[in-house]
């Protein structure tokens, strides 16, 4: 007894202290098999990947249209989409995150639940066959939930159902599946859905009236000068565009439900419908209608609206969007976890923001090439957010199901593959930059100085990717705490670096300083697995 309590304590010793770093190149020569891991995440993580980046590359295309009316314009519009779009994450950001994570646990929970009560015609015929391999075969593993009992009730139902149709007559047969037929099309009852689509409406009001009313000194904010030319158009644009933010932050929390459901495709459709629509109505409104920066904003508005509309009608053909009471809603969860998220997305917010309004200060010329080279920085970085959406909704699913095994194969599965991807895209940004900086100014002294910022912008892609991904992992594995503090750290530092670098360096300063931002927060993650703690424990085993 004393030598076992004795080894025990030992054992209980080396886990302590025992640091997995090296479990980052795990199986690294499978990073492009195509196993069942490897598909799943690209089957989630492509349409996620192309969903996520059209909001960034048709703000590319209205830069491209909009530099073609001059500087002053496009450093106006530059500055309204920073401040949109950042606002936009502080409102909405914290309430994705937590939905898809929600969703998705909540979703594999019912289902587990209907296999152990021996109902899986409730259940989609892929995610049954998903859910019955891994009750039976991951379970032996990790003992998540008693395997023979779910086995049982699986089989004794299937045979029920086989020894009891071969015995009826057709007319039974019929009704029988008719019956099945029903169930299977039965509206899910999710609360997380329910309660993001109020959170989505109530917070795209508020942000629509907040830009709309305090568009001017938020601007000013931002480094516009007062009476400025910049300032006058930049007013304008920003308010129309308010106009759009109930839709952008409902159809985003949407896009969230699906998912958690892990299904990317349906808002992929309903997305690239919706922009190709925005790119019709820019040349139009812009240049025919002679709207100039008022026609990009109202395309904007009218794609937004109606992708948030089509996307509604097919979630209510899928969930029932009224819960049987409000005390079915998540409200307090929603609060307390996206209350830590929020904390992080303003602090991240700020630092991005900061760095905007720094450029600003620089003056139009200065802020029109920082525009230019940030959307290429973040539409390019952004395609690493499928990886992020990917694994998010796998690990929630994992966790959820004790299934710890493949929670580490597909997180380390997929950092292997955002790192290989940001290198793929350094290559594809550097060469694409520097021949197609052109298509976003004709200004000569605008065209410098993105060149000036391309090396910058090409060198981080594999950093930027493996920190939106590791952002995946941490809410996948529901450790919002961590990737909160984690990240208001990182940003508290990273502003002071900011202003440090652009006292001294200027231009080139910012994005240095914006480099190393980027390389704190792929480190924290790093740290968290690294070291197997928090909800990473198993991997000290």
């Amino acid at each position: 007894m004393a030598d076992n309590h004795g080894s025990n304590v030992h054992e209980f010793n080396n886990n302590k202290w025992k640091m997995p770093l090296f479990v980052f190149f795990k199986d690294a020569r499978k990073v492009l098999k195509l196993d069942s891991v490897g598909r799943e995440l690209l089957g989630i993580a492509f349409p996620a990947a192309l969903a996520v980046a059209a909001d960034p590359i048709v703000s590319l295309i209205d830069t491209a249209f909009i530099g073609h009316l001059g500087a002053v314009e496009l450093a106006a519009a530059g500055i309204s989409i920073t401040l949109f779009n950042q606002a936009s994450r502080i409102t909405i950001f914290p309430l994705v995150s937590i939905t898809t994570s929600f969703v998705a646990e909540e979703d594999t929970l019912q289902k587990i639940t209907d296999i152990e009560k021996g109902l899986p015609n409730k259940l989609e015929n892929n995610d049954e066959s998903h859910l019955r391999n891994s009750a039976f075969e991951n379970t032996e593993m990790n003992g998540s939930f008693p395997k023979a009992s779910v086995r049982d009730n699986v089989e004794k139902n299937s045979d029920k159902n086989i020894n009891t149709n071969t015995s009826k007559p057709s007319s039974s047969l019929a009704a029988n599946s008719s019956k099945n037929k029903s169930k299977m099309t039965k509206k899910k009852q999710i609360a997380s859905a329910s309660t993001a689509l109020i959170f989505g409406t109530i917070l795209g009001l508020l942000q629509a009236s907040i830009l709309a009313f305090a568009a001017k000194p938020l601007l000013l904010a931002m480094g516009a000068k007062q009476g400025s030319a910049m300032l006058i158009l930049a007013e304008k644009y920003l308010k129309l565009r308010a106009l759009g933010a109930p839709a952008v932050l409902l159809a985003l929390a949407m896009q969230a439900v699906f998912r958690g459901f892990k299904d990317t495709k349906t808002p992929l459709y309903v997305i690239v419908l919706g922009y190709a629509l925005n790119v019709g109505l820019d040349p139009i409104l812009i240049f025919y209608c002679k709207l100039g920066l008022k026609g990009a904003a109202i395309a904007h508005v009218i794609s937004q609206f109606l992708m948030a509309l089509a996307l509604l009608l097919i979630l209510i053909k899928r969930v029932d969007l009224l819960p049987p009471s409000i005390k079915d809603l998540q409200i307090f969860r929603f609060l307390k976890n996206g209350g830590l998220l929020l904390a992080r997305v303003i602090a991240v917010t700020f630092c991005v923001t900061f760095a905007a309004s720094l450029a600003a200060r620089l003056g139009p010329i200065t802020m029109a090439a920082f525009q230019t080279c940030q959307q290429v920085w973040m539409t390019s970085s952004l395609l690493s957010d499928g990886l992020a959406v990917a694994i998010q909704a796998i690990l929630a699913s994992s966790f959820a199901e004790k299934d710890y095994e493949k929670a580490k194969a597909a997180a380390l599965r997929v950092l292997q593959m955002s790192f290989v991807m940001g290198v793929g895209l350094s290559a594809v940004v550097g060469i694409g930059l520097y021949f197609g900086a052109g298509v976003f100014s004709k200004t000569v002294s605008v065209l410098q100085l993105i060149r000036i910022g391309l090396p910058f912008v090409a060198a981080t892609q594999p950093i930027n990717a493996l920190a939106f991904v590791f952002d995946g992992v941490n809410y996948g594995a529901s450790d919002f705490t961590y990737a909160a503090t984690s990240l208001v750290l990182v940003s508290v530092v990273s502003v002071g670096i900011e202003f440090l670098m652009y006292k001294m360096k200027g231009f080139v300063g910012i994005w240095i300083a914006l480099t190393i931002y980027m390389a704190l927060r792929m480190l924290a993650g790093f740290w968290r697995m690294g070291t197997g703690t928090g909800p990473w424990h198993f991997l000290k085993e």
